[in-house]
């Protein structure tokens, strides 16, 4: 059409038509020219559009099949959390077996050394000095003064915690070299090389050999309290774990009873006798070497640290007397695929990491709240502390014995309960109690002195004093006394566990340390107000464990670490319902990370993740 228009244009052109006629065909012809180009341009969009609809067609069609993809992957975290719970109520339904309890049994040898030691100085304080300043008079020709003496037995008293804590900084250390069970029987010829020197001091004449002695069986103590724990936790079953936590200061408190028994003068607190209770420390160490070569190491420390897993199964088949495991041989792959990247953490990267600094944070405040709490006073220098109070000597010995009676008992009725109440409310009811009990010893000591003169007050004061003390030790076996040892292992999962325990132990044996060495001169310098700092120290503790430390009770390590991941650290454990393997598939989903990688870290199931999740960019 357009080329025929042209045409008759050029004839019109060509004939003998008026100038303007022939201007406006040439506007007319021109106009045509650029329609014609305007139609050929909007075909050109046309085509484009219909391309772009194309397009757009296939990407509605991608996004459709990528929802329909997330929709699969949400149902199948669903399955996960179903399998999940369903596998921790199995985990929940294993019981206490025998060769469990014989192994616990052989494990707590370790934990009762450490509470014997702690215990043995304190009855013989004056057979000790004794002893002291006969040698240095035998050496030199001059008598040893009083305050030389007492401060040489301080200095036997304390060199205990800097052994502790050489022994407990190097538990983590030791732990992966040997394993638990491997460390606990290497450390045990620590144990009988430290009792014999001090069995032998008096024989040997030799002041310097109590020292050493008990600076060795302090790094044998410190490696225990580091060791038994980390194994106890590991070899307890989920819904057991708090109840068997407890044996470590079961064990405890019965070596600090047998000590303080044995130590009256009626038995072997002489000037003869207390070599020999010195060296008794020998008997857990020898016993400990006789029953534990039977026990199987550590199923955790088998399959997650050494990749040992059939070994980990027949570990497990021993301690649960099933061959139903598979529960916990899941349970330990989840925590293994979980801390991957962590699973050879140094104490620098553990410091640093920012999901780890608030648990590592909450141990080291729980292991100061049990030694800042001021019992170890009560411990080392209980019987100096009910004579101050008017009590005779004999009596003071005996109200000491009674410290470590009411320990036993109290940790046999808090066992039941730490599975039960949990241990964030137990701590929380025994530092409110050692609170309260810590100022009404302070008051009966201020009464004391300003009532003097009143025999029948003086009486009274006395017998106030002595209850205060006792309830405060009641109250520090209700929480403080276990609770730190047990959460310390809790709050961590394989791969950093050693670590923090060795960094948590040297904490909690410094502050031991300082606490040994430090408590005569603060007795010295605020007399009737010696329990005031430890009473303001309670108090920081407890608003801390009431803000911070969460509850652990009846919750896998798996769950733990996922729910510390979350916010780094700053999620709450009261809020439990989901776990650790959805809460990371979840966030994966909305964060569109590749769930398939994610999941891969955090979950275990028997059939892999569908293969659509490969395709997500």
């Amino acid at each position: 059409m357009s080329m025929n228009l042209s045409a008759k244009l050029d004839e019109l052109q060509r004939g003998d038509r008026q100038l303007e006629t022939t201007v406006a065909l040439c506007e007319i012809r021109s106009q045509l020219q650029e329609l014609t180009k305007s139609v050929e341009s909007c075909q050109s969009e046309v085509s484009e559009v219909k391309r772009d609809m194309v397009a757009i067609k296939q990407e509605l069609d991608t996004v459709q099949q990528v929802k329909e993809e997330i929709e699969e992957l949400r149902e199948y975290v669903d399955r996960l959390e179903e399998q999940t719970h369903r596998r921790k109520l199995r985990l929940l339904e294993q019981g206490l077996t025998f060769f469990l309890a014989y192994t616990i049994l052989a494990s707590m040898l370790g934990m009762l050394q450490f509470g014997y030691n702690t215990g043995v100085i304190n009855a013989p304080e004056v057979n000790i000095e004794k002893f002291m300043k006969d040698v240095y008079k035998d050496r030199n020709n001059k008598d040893l003064a009083s305050e030389s003496a007492q401060f040489m037995y301080s200095f036997a008293v304390s060199i205990f915690a800097i052994g502790g804590m050489l022994g407990g900084f190097s538990g983590g250390m030791v732990a992966n070299k040997f394993g638990r069970k491997g460390g606990l029987l290497v450390n045990n010829i620590l144990g009988m090389c430290g009792a014999g020197l001090m069995g032998f001091t008096k024989i040997c004449h030799s002041y310097e050999m109590l020292f050493i002695g008990r600076f060795i069986i302090g790094v044998n103590c410190g490696l225990n309290t580091s060791l038994v724990p980390m194994y106890i936790s590991e070899i307890a079953p989920l819904n057991l774990r708090g109840g068997l936590g407890t044996v470590n200061q079961l064990a405890v408190t019965i070596g600090l009873l047998i000590s303080q028994v044995l130590g009256i003068e009626q038995i072997l607190g002489t000037d003869d006798g207390w070599p020999i209770l010195l060296g008794l420390a020998i008997c857990p160490a020898v016993l400990q070497l006789i029953l534990l070569p039977v026990c199987p190491e550590s199923p955790r420390y088998l399959l997650i640290t050494r990749q040992w897993e059939e070994e980990a199964r027949k570990a497990l088949r021993r301690l649960r007397a099933s061959n139903q495991v598979e529960e916990d041989i899941e349970e330990m792959r989840a925590e293994q695929r979980a801390q991957q990247s962590e699973s050879t953490i140094s104490m620098s990267e553990l410091i640093c990491s920012p999901t780890l600094r608030t648990p590592l944070t909450i141990s080291i405040v729980m292991q100061l709240s049990q030694q800042l709490s001021g019992i170890n006073a009560v411990f080392y220098y209980s019987t100096g502390l009910f004579m101050s109070s008017g009590l005779s000597e004999e009596t003071a010995k005996f109200m000491t014995i009674g410290i470590g009676a009411i320990m036993v008992v109290m940790t046999l009725v808090i066992m039941p309960l730490m599975d039960r109440m949990g241990r964030r409310t137990l701590h929380l009811y025994g530092l409110g109690g050692m609170f309260i009990f810590s100022i009404f010893i302070t008051i009966s000591f201020l009464i004391k002195e300003f009532f003097g003169y009143v025999q029948e007050m003086i009486d009274w004061m006395s017998y106030l004093s002595v209850v205060s003390t006792l309830s405060f030790v009641v109250f520090f076996a209700l929480g403080p006394g276990s609770i730190p040892w047990m959460i310390t292992a809790e709050l961590f999962s394989q791969g950093p566990r050693p670590t923090a325990m060795s960094i948590a132990v040297l904490v909690n044996w410094l502050a031991n340390f300082l606490v040994g060495i430090g408590f005569p001169t603060l007795k010295a310098t605020l007399e009737n107000y010696t329990f005031l700092p430890f009473s303001v120290f309670l108090a920081i503790f407890w608003i801390f464990t009431y803000k911070k430390v969460p509850e652990t009770k009846n919750k896998t390590f798996e769950e733990i670490l996922a729910i510390f991941r979350n916010n780094n650290g700053r999620g709450s454990f009261r809020d439990s319902r989901l776990y650790g393997s959805t809460l990371n598939c979840a966030n994966a989903l909305e964060q569109r990370i590749p769930p398939c990688e994610r999941a891969s870290l955090m979950v275990s199931e028997e059939k892999p993740i569908p293969d659509t999740c490969k395709q997500f960019p």
